[in-house]
């Protein structure tokens, strides 16, 4: 698995990405090595012993160097997309109400259009994955203030700290190898998740059509709250697979502007972990 299993990160993007650039070749004639010119029949000048140690001695060129992407890039442009998140959701939280649902509703559509633009991109446009990001925070914030009247106020910041806390426990476990994304775990992946997208399909026909009453359709009691923990493992998951795919891209020197890529595959992951965590924390509270 090259790129590990995150669809944002596999195909366009990061082909042929991961190829360092050819060494240049001295021109026709230049026997004398890169860099030195030489005229066509004339010897090449040795180097002399002081110049062979001093080039010996100098530090090899570093991933800033050569253009290629590092964690700290990841790590920036990240922190850049999640606080595009945090404007957005604050603006849906300082409006009316009925300002806030509507926000939330263009957030929605608006990031889910963005989501597949970014994904499909062949090179990755920082723009468009900050619009996505911000139009994200904007369906956050609506949601998150719709569950917190209907079911009491703190689910907000309770899901804040579920979603920091998963993301810290898959990190660790991750950079201690004990979870790897695994041809088997992957194959274990699709399957859970193909399941869990019909449930969702059918959940939302249900729900607009009326065949049943409750907020969360057929997500409601034990169902709810089962379905809820197998989509918070998936999300965990999805996790693990972005963090393969930075390592990968990481180590197999990707150019340095894929590491909007890796920071919008990490806020998607995020934004879906959250979600599923605000949801299962309303199912509960509303099972009290």
């Amino acid at each position: 698995m090259a790129l590990g299993g995150n669809p944002i990160f596999n195909g366009k993007n990061f082909r042929g990405a991961t190829q360092a650039p050819p060494v240049p070749q001295a021109p026709y004639g230049n026997q004398g090595g890169y860099g030195t010119q030489t005229q066509y029949g004339t010897p090449p000048q040795a180097m002399s012993q002081e110049q062979l140690q001093d080039l010996y001695n100098r530090p090899a060129a570093g991933p800033l160097e050569t253009g290629r992407i590092t964690y700290d890039d990841v790590i920036i442009k990240t922190f850049l997309c999640l606080g595009a998140v945090l404007v957005g959701a604050a603006v849906s939280f300082m409006v009316s109400p009925g300002l806030a649902s509507i926000l939330m509703i263009v957030g929605a559509l608006g990031g889910f259009a963005l989501a597949m633009v970014n994904t499909f991109k062949k090179q990755p446009s920082p723009a468009l994955i900050l619009a996505y990001a911000a139009l994200e925070g904007l369906f956050l914030g609506g949601l998150t203030r719709f569950l917190d009247t209907m079911y009491g106020g703190g689910l907000g910041i309770q899901a804040v700290i579920g979603t920091l806390s998963v993301f810290a426990v898959t990190l660790v476990l991750f950079k201690s190898g004990k979870v790897r994304a695994t041809p088997k775990a992957m194959r274990f992946f699709m399957i859970a998740m193909i399941g869990y997208a019909v449930f969702s399909v059918v959940n939302l026909v249900m729900m607009m059509t009326g065949l049943t009453d409750n907020p969360f359709g057929m997500r409601s009691g034990i169902v709810g709250i089962l379905i809820g923990l197998l989509a918070i493992g998936l999300a965990a998951f999805a996790l693990i697979m972005d963090f393969t795919s930075i390592e990968a891209a990481v180590q197999n020197g990707a150019p340095e502007r894929f590491a909007w890529t890796a920071a919008f595959g990490l806020t998607v992951t995020l934004v879906w972990l959250y979600v599923e965590i605000i949801r299962l924390l309303a199912i509960l509270r509303g099972e009290e």
